[in-house]
């Protein structure tokens, strides 16, 4: 055989004709449209052997003998091995058509995504098609008639591509055919991309609470609680419509929403008389057996040019979880604002919290607002919190700024995640009461949604003389620490208890619209160790009481059998013509002994239509009957929003920051979205 081979190589070979190429080339192009419509294997090589490796076994032992260059013998061989070929690389699912720059272009892709693993693969693969579809455009302007092969190959390999898979290492092979060498890819598993759209973990914490009951005057005729001026839960209450959800019942509060507003309430005309109590007794709308006894409190408003001076220090959430637009970037617009307000002589100081506490501005005077502000705009998020070692870090930088007779406040930013160090509600109320008896407040400002902690935000808030606000857009924060700064940071009263005896020979029953997570004893009205709420320069507090009047059809709880003989006549009494008597506790903000200011309620009080009380006491009553329907009172059932917009339109009156109509659409959104709760 090997001689034979030997006379075969010294003979020059016949050179094969043209016809007989085209019919070789005809016949594979046959054999491969064949086995294409037959085959139902799907993209990708199965098989374990690589595409460079099919192509050595055959191409390797023809070129490498140099017996067969140039013989007729290598023409015999080569076109059923360029047949053979095409049938194996179509097998694996090669494309026809592709330059060497193209494949580089793919290498490249490929290169990419590993690079970036274990990152998401999206971005790879939106890159990995776009390149490709602007080669095509490219290739499509070249040479026409490949690009529609290229285009059904474009796809699967950018997806497989974006997908991390496996490219062969084989380098293109010379062109037989015109065919050269493709990539093999093997999938990756479809749960990892699945795994990239898992919705966020919610971690949002409200405190329970419920609603006040209905009391009978002859068993319970006192209730006491703490003044409330915190706000954070209506803008909460907010966004949560203004992203299209009805709010949960616990993070409603009705107090908050109630104090939201600014309102027009009588005022003292002097320091000496802190604040003043205005009463208004109106007909029910949502119940025509019962009065409502509308309480209203109105703060001295401390002059600018006479505010004391401020010692702040700005404690910073700077966790991990504050990385997102609606928290750190949005808190730190909103204490550039605040520091604008201060007056050049006041001071500011800025911790961080993030693992460990950090101090990243030692007190410094607001007149160096440079610095200031370049110290807020280095904040970058990152790490846990351990928010009890920035308490400490906080309050130690307050104690060295401390000005005596001023105002001294630490204020807590952050979306309420205590996740490192003492981190339940009983450990951080323990350690902020603690730091208070210093004369160092504490207020809250929260920030975001999906880890907002609003029970640790009222807890750290109620138990450092502080307020809680939440702060969801710039506007909000605008609202809260320019516009109302000085009722924010300057207390002009402070443990302010209110407490109402009501009549039982005008009164049946009662019940208080909301403070529920501010109800006190009866016992602790006159206990100055007891702490409450603090009322800032022009801060307004208003309480309203739902009252059933004696022998109104509205009673639901029956006489008791044995207390008749107790029932004291109107005529002998000598308070026989009043309603109920208000009596407001409070501290200065530097005394220790509390003071007393009493109010007696009577018809005088009394107006005979809800349409003939002032706006403000008609719109806060709009006000209350949304927070009750929102928070499940059963009271309000009968009482549909069309009513509460109704009311509360025709009670905005003055309205020149638009508070009130943006809460008229809030009516709205919230009829759209309740379904049985309208």
């Amino acid at each position: 055989m090997s001689d034979d081979f030997e006379k075969l190589s010294g003979l020059t070979p016949p050179k094969a004709s043209a016809e007989a190429r085209a019919r070789a080339l005809t016949a594979a192009m046959q054999a491969f449209d064949e086995r294409q419509e037959n085959s139902t294997a799907t993209q990708g090589s199965v098989q374990p052997v690589r595409q460079s490796s099919i192509f050595n076994r055959i191409w390797s032992p023809i070129m490498n003998r140099k017996l067969l260059a140039g013989s007729a013998l290598a023409t015999l061989l080569v076109v059923p091995a360029a047949a053979f070929l095409t049938l194996e690389l179509t097998r694996n699912g090669a494309p026809f058509g592709e330059s060497a720059q193209e494949i580089a272009l793919k290498d490249e892709a490929k290169k990419e995504v590993q690079r970036q693993r274990p990152e998401p693969q999206m971005a790879a693969k939106k890159a990995a098609t776009d390149e490709l579809a602007r080669q095509r455009e490219a290739k499509t302007l070249e040479a026409p008639a490949s690009a529609a092969v290229e285009s059904e190959a474009a796809a699967p390999a950018a997806d497989a591509m974006a997908n991390g898979v496996a490219r062969d290492s084989a380098a293109p092979l010379s062109a037989v055919g015109g065919m050269q060498p493709q990539m093999t890819y093997q999938p990756a598993p479809i749960a990892q991309e699945k795994s990239l759209i898992a919705p966020p973990e919610n971690r949002e914490r409200f405190g329970k609470a419920d609603s006040n009951p209905v009391k009978s005057v002859v068993t319970d005729p006192v209730s006491t609680f703490s003044v409330d001026v915190d706000t954070a839960a209506y803008a909460f209450v907010r966004r949560s419509l203004m992203e299209g959800q009805m709010p949960e019942r616990d993070a409603v509060r009705v107090e908050e929403m109630l104090n939201y507003f600014p309102y027009d309430w009588p005022r003292p005309e002097t320091a000496a008389e802190p604040f003043k109590a205005t009463v208004t007794v109106t007909p029910t709308p949502w119940n025509g057996g019962t009065r409502l006894m509308h309480v209203a409190i109105k703060g001295y408003d401390v002059v600018p040019a006479q505010a004391p001076k401020a010692n702040l220090v700005f404690l910073i959430d700077v966790s991990g979880s504050m990385d997102e637009p609606d928290k750190l970037p949005l808190l730190k617009s909103a204490f550039r604002l605040l520091v604008e307000r201060l007056k050049p002589e006041d001071t500011v100081s800025i911790v961080t919290y993030a693992g460990n506490a950090g101090t990243v501005l030692e007190p410094t005077a607001v007149k160096d607002k440079a610095k200031i502000l370049s110290a807020i705009d280095t904040l970058q998020p990152g790490g846990s919190t351990a928010g009890a070692e920035g308490i400490d870090a906080a309050y130690a930088l307050a104690e060295k700024a401390f000005v005596k007779g001023g105002v001294n406040r630490v204020m807590l930013a952050t979306d309420g995640d205590f996740n490192v160090g003492p981190s339940s509600d009983d450990d951080l109320k323990r350690l902020i009461e603690d730091k208070r008896q210093s004369g160092i407040f504490l207020s809250v400002l929260g920030f975001g949604r999906g880890n907002y902690n609003d029970a640790l935000m009222q807890t750290i808030a109620q138990n450092g003389n502080g307020t809680a606000a939440y702060i969801d857009t710039l506007a909000e924060a605008q609202k809260t620490l320019v516009e109302e700064a000085g009722s924010s940071l300057f207390p002009i009263a402070k443990d302010v208890k209110l407490q109402v005896e009501f009549n039982p020979a005008a009164i049946a029953e009662y019940r208080l619209i909301g403070y529920e997570t501010r109800a006190l004893k009866r016992e602790d009205f006159n206990n100055d160790k007891v702490d409450a709420g603090d009322i800032g320069s022009g801060h307004s507090v208003t309480a309203i009481y739902e009252v059933t009047p004696t022998g109104s059809p509205a009673v639901l709880n029956d006489d008791l059998r044995y207390a008749e003989a107790q029932k004291p006549a109107a005529e002998a009494s000598p308070h026989g013509g009043e309603l109920a008597f208000l009596k407001i506790r409070y501290k200065k903000p530097d005394g220790d002994r509390s003071e007393l200011i009493t109010t007696p309620v009577t018809e005088a009080n009394a107006v005979p239509a809800l349409a003939e009380a002032p706006n403000d006491v008609r719109f806060s009553v709009a006000v209350a009957a949304f927070g009750q329907k929102l928070s499940g009172v059963t009271a309000l059932n009968d009482y549909a929003y069309d009513a509460v917009i109704d009311l509360a339109s025709a009670a905005k009156g003055a309205d020149p920051f638009g508070y009130r109509a943006e809460f008229v659409n809030l009516v709205r959104l919230a009829k759209g979205l309740g379904g049985s709760r309208n």
